[in-house]
């Protein structure tokens, strides 16, 4: 066989959510449990379509007067233009001031990788600052995108169980200033952990007095408690802070359209006269990364976002959405601490959130996987949206049994 040009290609490693996904799908085991798939599951572990969604879907598909055109650059500006409201609120002086904008992308994660090409290619940002841990994904996108310095602040604290705040700040104190800081606006993935009020203050003034770029990641707003507002506190703070800084959203999982791609990725600027010049930079952007971006997710979530009767089912879907993982959080905790299970669980029904960072080492999280067919990922990390009542007594023994028995 003649030599091939992908000779210099080699297998890459298997992306762990993923193969998790895969094994779980093949294993026969009549009790197994995937709590590794970020995506929201009914208590019967099933996908939940939002009933509003499916209706607005159905308006959406029944609207003859719309057609298959391309989208502008930008996107849907109905879409866009609920969207930052949702994340600014409706009377944000940076909206009113005309100082703020949104433009349409492919989820979260194009969001994040427009921002960060626009910051590293055109800025000249080189050096952006994660928490330890992040989003495994971050990662790839910064540094697929061109910044050359890839930095961590301190996060999880693995004896409290909770955030190391003072070293969070020795870090970003320590950071050079211009350099990116990449902040999780609510639901921190994948610790559940999230600043209190005050304590995102602190990080403000941290910011401001190094001048560091506050880039937030907005992946559940109003998933995680059930309230948009109050899960959007920290970039509403740093917006009233007058902060320019770019946030992106994702509604994936607040609208249950993980297929659809919705994304949308805020802009603000502290004058009008910015808006012009970053606007046609991000439309090269887009133009030279996919072009265009879809319509249907989109067309759905503007119309939703824009009826008040919609919007206030939608509100109530994502109110039972957060509220069952509330729950089980606490089903969870009640099981561990009715089984003696040694440690503090605690931190379990003080996370938010979809993940729980359960404090479970690499060795315990595997033979849940192995012997008890509990699929998790190796940091200790679990959806909490894989338990329901059903499994959640199982999958407590199994963490007993590898937290109290040497295999």
């Amino acid at each position: 066989m003649a030599a091939s040009v992908f000779d210099c290609i080699q297998m890459g490693p298997p992306i762990e959510v993923f193969a998790l996904t895969k094994a779980y799908n093949e294993d026969s085991y009549d009790k197994k449990v995937n709590l590794g798939v970020g995506a929201y599951r009914t208590d019967e572990g099933k996908p939940w379509v939002l009933p509003v969604v499916r209706r607005t879907e159905m308006q959406v598909a029944a609207n003859e007067a719309l057609n298959h055109e391309y989208l502008p650059v930008l996107g849907n500006e109905q879409f866009t233009k609920a969207a930052v409201e949702l994340l600014l609120g409706e009377d944000s002086p940076a909206i009113k001031e005309k100082r703020a904008f949104g433009c349409q992308t492919l989820s979260g994660t194009g969001a994040l990788r427009v921002g960060a090409e626009l910051l590293a290619r055109l800025m000249g940002r080189t050096t952006y600052y994660v928490s330890s841990p992040t989003w495994e994904n971050h990662h790839k996108v910064f540094t697929y995108s061109g910044f050359t310095q890839s930095k961590t602040y301190r996060y999880w604290d693995p004896v409290l169980r909770g955030i190391n705040f003072e070293g969070m700040m020795a870090d970003l104190e320590a950071a050079p200033e211009g350099s990116v800081i990449v902040l999780h606006a609510c639901a921190h993935n994948p610790t559940g952990c999230d600043p209190t009020q005050e304590q995102w203050k602190q990080i403000a003034d941290v910011c401001e007095s190094r001048k560091l770029f506050p880039f937030f990641d907005s992946a559940y707003q109003g998933f995680a408690s059930g309230d948009p507002i109050k899960d959007a506190f920290a970039v509403r703070y740093f917006v009233s802070r007058g902060f320019e800084l770019i946030c992106s959203q994702s509604f994936a999982k607040n609208f249950g359209l993980y297929s659809e791609r919705v994304g949308n990725l805020t802009f603000v600027l502290n004058s009008t006269a910015k808006m012009p010049p970053v606007m046609s930079q991000v439309s090269l952007l887009i133009r030279g990364m996919y072009s265009n971006p879809p319509a249907y997710g989109s067309r759905v979530v503007g119309t939703i976002l824009t009826d008040p009767n919609l919007r206030a089912e939608w509100m109530s879907c994502i109110k039972t959405m957060s509220s069952r993982i509330i729950q089980v959080r606490k089903l969870l905790y009640d099981n561990l601490v009715a089984l003696k299970t040694p440690g503090s669980w605690k931190h379990i029904i003080e996370q938010i959130g979809m993940f729980s960072y359960t404090g479970l080492n690499e060795e315990q999280s595997v033979r849940l996987v192995e012997e008890f067919h509990i699929y998790m990922l190796k940091s200790g990390r679990i959806s909490m949206c894989g338990l329901n009542e059903k499994n959640v007594e199982y999958v407590a023994k199994s963490i007993h049994t590898v937290v109290t028995e040497k295999k």
